[in-house]
């Protein structure tokens, strides 16, 4: 019976891990080489996917307690979760279907003299998307693929096995 748990919770683990860091690659891709700076709901999904990656990882450290490895799994797909839904919210506020937040710029990580960075860089919108394929932005890709993988990863954590 435990070998069985066990055979389920290993694709849960590999979803929980390669949602998370797919996504992350994705995101970074658009940015740095397509040229799509991300807005600050942008960078909330990226820490929700930024917790599900080293909480994954422990999931895999883990695998040989598979209580642990499965509660670090659960936890890896809430997190997965958690981004689906900000993405959810954001890809609302770009469709225009609710009101987003007043202040929702991009967040500057560059040096130097403050005032000069803040005046030179561009003022990245939360309700307008930047890319969309077939009428979904990154957003809607986001929260699609978030809350896909982690339905799927608690479902296989709490599957319970054939008899």
């Amino acid at each position: 019976m435990a070998a069985s748990r066990q055979g389920m919770l290993a694709p849960a683990r590999a979803l929980a891990l390669a949602v998370p860091a797919l996504l992350l690659a994705g995101a970074w891709g658009f940015q740095l080489i397509g040229g799509y700076p991300p807005c600050e709901m942008c960078h909330w999904q990226r820490w929700a996917h930024y917790t599900a990656l080293p909480l994954a990882i422990l999931a895999f450290v883990m695998r040989g307690v598979p209580g642990v490895s499965r509660a670090f799994t659960l936890l890896a797909g809430l997190a997965i979760l958690a981004s689906g839904a900000i993405g959810v919210f954001h890809a609302g506020v770009e469709y225009h279907w609710w009101s987003g937040f007043t202040r929702c710029t991009s967040v500057s990580l560059g040096g130097g003299d403050p005032l000069k960075a803040l005046l030179a860089a561009p003022l990245i919108r939360c309700d307008a998307a930047a890319w969309s394929l077939f009428g979904i932005s990154m957003a809607g890709f986001n929260a699609l693929f978030s809350l896909a993988g982690g339905i799927a990863i608690w479902a296989l954590c709490l599957t319970r096995p054939a008899r």
